[in-house]
């Protein structure tokens, strides 16, 4: 369907002559004999474009024109009229129409106004349609961020996900690491495939072959049975290594191999199997560091950093966490079907104060466990008991990495040092904890 105009004119002449070009143009054309009619017609109908003669009896087509934009802005009015009344068309152009159209005049000018209207609506609606996007954007895929960041962190992935290259994601513990590995996933030509995850920091090293590669029956004591491993259920998908600084120097070496010839083989299997798979890997650790420390290999570093980017932690957007807090609260309301609804707003002062060393993971736990014990249907900072004085980083008197220690402190001490539920209110599994506990030195009181 065309264009909907409609043509307003008492001279029965103009408007048939009019309704005739449109019509041929291919638009939609009503016409009114009157600018009271037109406003009938105007209250039940939407119309794109009006056609309106200057001097009508009775209601006048400035009048037509205030009473059109007061109700439908958007609708693009085009006066008609009589050279000698050319003052006052420029008067309603200040009022809110889009042109005039001197009399007499043919129908290809006619048809340029209308060309020049329809393209600026159709602009105007592209624009309004890229702005609706722009503030859906505060989502991606299961990211949240309305923060610049978060921003470059959605369009880098928009721009790499339909590449086959292999990924590096840093960044410290509870960023997001694994959900932007899965944005990748679901926005490449591998959607369809299966998104296989390692967690390199929480299989033992001598079980990391088997898992990777599989191993065929009887290839060892307990291998019962012929068994696929995580590369082998990748095939056709991405393959996500999820804390690939934890993996052994030996391991490093076979997984060199498979990024470089594509090929594997099972434990105790001599047949080769074909890889398939797209590659990420995420870390947060420094390896740089850790290869001048002789704990990474430089050659497998350099295979893995073909695309690389950091996700940035909580505490540098800070703008984001309003926006996080709201959806979590949301969701374990809904789960644990409690009327909780809202954080006040002294909660949320301590919330944007806090350094958030667990990042999103740590605030996903901390609303958690407010819904879990508040009593009333808003979160109060007595729900969030980590948010006291001395949790409340100063970077003038601590670096980020005591204030981590000493809140890894904090927390395992007031859980007796129960590892397991330590790692869940910090937002980090027990490996990682166990990590950071042999590099902060931390032991644990006599």
């Amino acid at each position: 369907m065309g264009t909907k105009i409609l043509v307003v004119d008492d001279e029965l002449i103009m408007r048939e002559s009019l309704g005739d070009w449109l019509d041929r143009d291919g638009h939609e054309v009503e016409t009114a004999v009157s600018g009271e009619e037109a406003l009938k017609k105007v209250k039940t109908s939407h119309f794109d474009i009006l056609l309106v003669d200057l001097k009508m009896e009775g209601m006048s087509g400035l009048e037509v024109l205030k009473e059109v934009k007061e109700r439908d802005p958007d609708t693009a009015v085009v006066m008609i009229t009589a050279y000698g009344s050319i003052s006052t068309a420029i008067e309603a152009m200040k009022d809110g129409a889009y042109d005039y159209l001197l009399k007499p005049f043919d129908p290809n000018e006619l048809g340029i106004v209308i060309d020049k209207i329809i393209a600026q609506q159709a602009q105007a609606l592209e624009n309004l349609f890229l702005k609706e996007q722009f503030k859906d954007r505060t989502r991606f895929e299961s990211m949240i961020g309305q923060s610049k960041p978060m921003q470059n962190i959605f369009d880098l992935i928009q721009d790499l996900a339909p590449m086959d290259s292999t990924v590096l994601i840093t960044g410290e513990t509870g960023t997001g690491k694994g959900l932007a590995a899965k944005a990748i996933h679901t926005n490449s030509p591998r959607c369809g495939g299966p998104f296989v995850v390692v967690n390199c920091g929480s299989i033992p090293e001598h079980l990391m072959e088997s898992e990777l590669f599989g191993h065929q029956k009887g290839a060892f004591t307990d291998a019962k049975e012929t068994k696929k491993g995580r590369l082998e259920l990748a095939h056709g998908g991405t393959l996500l290594l999820d804390e690939i600084g934890e993996v052994g120097m030996r391991m490093q070496i076979d997984l060199l191999r498979v990024l470089e010839d594509r090929v594997f083989y099972r434990v105790g299997g001599t047949q080769p199997i074909e890889a398939d798979f797209r590659i990420i890997a995420a870390t947060n650790r420094n390896l740089e560091e850790a290869i001048r420390e002789g704990k990474f290999r430089e050659d497998l570093y350099y295979r893995l950093n073909v695309i690389y980017f950091k996700m940035p932690p909580l505490r540098e957007r800070k703008e984001d966490i309003p926006l996080i807090a709201e959806h979590f609260l949301n969701r374990f309301s809904q789960e644990m079907n409690k009327p909780v609804d809202l954080i006040n707003r002294a909660a949320m002062d301590e919330m944007m104060l806090y350094e958030w060393p667990g990042n999103v993971r740590e605030l996903e736990n901390a609303i958690e466990r407010a819904v879990v014990v508040g009593k009333s249907r808003s979160i109060q900072t007595e729900n969030l008991p980590i948010f006291r004085p001395e949790y409340i980083s100063s970077t003038s008197l601590n670096s980020l990495k005591e204030i981590e220690k000493e809140h890894i402190i904090k927390v395992l001490d007031e859980n007796q040092w129960n590892i397991a539920r330590s790692a869940k209110i910090l937002g980090i599994d027990r490996s990682t904890l166990y990590s950071k506990i042999d590099r902060y030195q931390i032991q644990k009181p006599k």
